[in-house]
C-alpha cells in the first residue's frame, strides 16, 4: 500500500524539478533547448494519468517552475518591502500557488477533455490549451506573463517567428514542436518528427528576411545615467539633494549628447515639490540643445499619484510648467507594489497590505509619445514592458524608439533584472525598434532594432552609457496585426478539438 502511494507521489514529485529546471532556458543561463526538453518530459509525466492526477502534476510543475524562476520577487518583499520573515513567505507562497494553477488548468483539461494519443491531443489540443493557460496568466488580475517559453528564444532560429506572432508565435512553435515529438515517442512513428523540422527551418527562414531597414536620418547620441542609488536610502528626507546632484553632475558632463536619461523615479521626491530644481534642469540642457527624461512621481489636480515620465530641455512644449507638462504616466501597476487589489478590504486587514508608494493611479493604455529633441519614445515603465500589446499599441507611424525606466534595485543581485533586460530585447525584436532602457542600477543597456544589445554597462556600478543608436523604417507583421492571428489560430484549433471529442463521445 506505502510502495503504491509513493508511486502515485513520484510523478508530481518528478514535476516539480521538471518545471524548476525550464529556468535553465532563460537568462542569465539562456540554455534554449531546455524549453522543449522541459514541456516534452511534463507531457510524458501526464500520458495516460486521469484528469485530476494531471491536474496535481500539472500544479506541481507550476510550484517548481515559478518557485525558482521568479524567487526574486521575495527580495523585493523580504527585504525592501518591511515585512517580517513569516508573512513574506506567506505572500510568495501564494503568488507561486496562484501561478501554478495554470499549468494545473492545461495538464487537467488536456486529459479531461483528449484523454486518447491522437494527432488531435498532441497537435492541437496540447498546443493550445498551453497557449491559452499562459494568455489568461497574462491578463487575469492585470496579468503576470512572466517566463513565456517563447523568452528564452531569443538566441535559437525560432527567434524569427517573433516579428511575425511576437512571443506567443514562438511559445506555440516550441509546444507544437515539444508535443510532436511526445507523439513520435508514444506512438513510434518518426515521421513526425518532419513538424519540428520544419518549424525550425521556416522560422530560420524568416530569420533571413528584413521586415524594417535602418534609417540613418534618426541616429541620435544618449546618455543612460546609472546612477546606482541605494534603495534602502533613496526616499530618506536627508538624501533627497544628494541624490539629485548625483545625477545632475552626471549629466552635465554628458551634455554633448542628444538625449540624456534618467531612470524610473530617479527623482526622489513628488514632481509638485521641485519646480525650482526642474525649471533650472529644464533651462541648462535647452541652453545645451539637448532633451532629458526622467522618471518622477506625479500628483495631479485630484490628489492622485502617478508614475510617471516627464521631458525637460529641448521639447515642443516649450519651456518648462509644471501645470501644462506632458507626462507619459504608467498604465500597468505592479500588484501590491503599486496597488493594492481589493484595497478596502484587505489594508485594514494587516500592515503588510501598506507598503510605501501602493497607491498609484493607472494612466490611459494608449498614451502619446515622450519627445525629446524631435524623437519619438513609445514608453514602457519597468513592469510594463513584458505587456507586448501594450507597447505595440503605443507605437505609431512617427515612433523611433521604445523606451522603457526601470528601477530594479528592488531585486538585488538576482536574475530578476536580466529576465527583464531579455523580455525588453523580444519587444524590439516584435516591432523592430531599437529598445533604450535605463536603470538605476542595471540592467542598463540599448538594443538595435532587432534585439540585439548594442551597448551595456556593468550592473551595480555608478556609470554612463553612451551611445549612438539608428532607428528604423517599415513594419513588422506583429507591429501591424498583433495577436489577432494568434487569437483566430487558437480559437480553430479549439474549436477543431473539440468537435473531435464531442464525436467520439457519440
Amino acid at each position: 500500500m506505502m510502495t503504491k502511494k509513493y508511486h502515485r507521489l513520484l510523478r508530481p514529485i518528478l514535476a516539480a524539478f521538471v518545471g524548476a529546471s525550464t529556468t535553465l532556458a532563460f537568462a542569465p543561463y539562456q540554455i534554449w533547448p531546455m524549453a522543449f526538453i522541459s514541456p516534452i518530459i511534463f507531457i510524458l509525466l501526464i500520458h495516460n494519468k486521469t484528469w485530476k492526477a494531471a491536474a496535481f502534476s500539472g500544479f506541481m510543475f507550476g510550484m517548481g517552475q515559478f518557485s525558482v524562476g521568479i524567487s526574486w520577487v521575495h527580495i523585493s518583499i523580504d527585504t525592501f518591502g518591511g515585512m517580517p520573515k513569516l508573512a513574506s513567505l506567506f505572500l510568495m507562497i501564494l503568488l507561486v500557488s496562484y501561478l501554478s494553477i495554470y499549468p494545473a488548468l492545461f495538464a487537467g483539461l488536456t486529459n479531461r477533455f483528449f484523454p486518447e494519443n491522437n494527432k488531435t491531443r498532441y497537435l492541437l489540443a496540447i498546443p493550445s490549451l498551453w497557449l491559452l493557460t499562459d494568455l489568461a496568466r497574462g491578463w487575469v488580475m492585470t496579468g503576470f506573463p512572466w517566463l513565456l517559453l517563447g523568452y528564452s528564444q531569443l538566441e535559437s532560429p525560432l527567434s524569427g517567428l517573433a516579428p511575425i506572432g511576437g512571443v506567443q508565435l514562438i511559445t506555440l512553435a516550441i509546444m507544437l514542436s515539444s508535443s510532436g515529438i511526445v507523439w513520435v515517442l508514444v506512438k513510434r512513428k518518426p515521421i513526425g518528427l518532419v513538424l519540428p523540422l520544419i518549424i525550425f527551418l521556416s522560422a530560420y527562414g524568416l530569420k533571413l528576411v528584413d521586415w524594417v531597414v535602418p534609417d540613418e536620418s534618426t541616429r541620435t547620441s544618449f546618455a543612460l545615467i546609472q546612477g546606482n542609488v541605494s534603495q534602502e536610502k533613496k526616499w530618506l528626507p536627508s538624501e533627497r539633494w544628494p541624490t539629485l546632484m548625483k545625477f545632475l553632475d552626471l549629466s552635465r558632463v554628458n551634455w554633448d549628447a542628444d538625449i540624456v536619461i534618467w531612470p524610473e523615479a530617479a527623482i526622489p521626491a513628488l514632481e509638485k515639490e521641485l519646480p525650482s530644481f526642474l525649471l533650472n534642469v529644464d533651462k541648462a540642457a535647452r541652453m545645451n540643445e539637448t532633451a532629458l527624461i526622467t522618471g518622477v512621481v506625479t500628483q495631479n489636480s485630484s490628489g492622485n499619484y502617478h508614475n510617471s515620465v516627464i521631458t525637460l530641455g529641448d521639447t515642443p512644449s516649450g519651456e518648462y510648467n509644471y501645470e501644462t507638462q506632458p507626462r507619459y504616466n504608467k498604465h500597468h501597476l505592479l500588484p501590491f507594489g503599486e496597488f493594492v487589489p481589493f484595497a478596502d478590504i484587505l489594508r485594514p486587514i494587516a500592515p503588510l497590505f501598506n507598503l510605501p508608494m501602493s497607491s498609484f493611479n493607472r494612466g490611459d493604455l494608449v498614451q502619446n509619445n515622450i519627445v525629446g529633441k524631435g524623437r519619438y519614445f513609445a514608453t514602457a515603465l519597468c513592469y510594463e514592458i513584458i505587456f507586448g500589446e501594450q507597447v505595440r499599441k503605443n507605437i505609431n507611424q512617427n515612433t523611433n524608439f521604445i523606451l522603457t525606466l526601470s528601477n530594479d534595485a528592488w531585486f538585488g543581485d538576482s536574475i530578476g533584472p536580466l529576465q527583464h533586460m531579455e523580455i525588453a530585447q523580444m519587444r524590439a525584436l516584435e516591432t523592430g525598434k531599437p529598445v533604450i532602457r535605463a536603470t538605476n542600477n542595471g540592467v542598463t543597456a540599448i538594443t538595435d532594432y532587432k534585439g540585439k544589445i548594442i551597448a551595456q554597462i556593468p550592473q551595480f556600478e555608478t556609470a554612463v552609457l553612451r551611445a549612438e543608436v539608428t532607428s528604423s523604417k517599415g513594419s513588422t507583421p506583429f507591429l501591424t496585426l498583433g495577436s489577432w492571428p494568434m487569437v483566430m489560430f487558437l480559437i480553430m484549433s479549439l474549436v477543431i478539438s473539440l468537435s473531435k471529442f464531442a464525436l467520439t463521445r457519440k
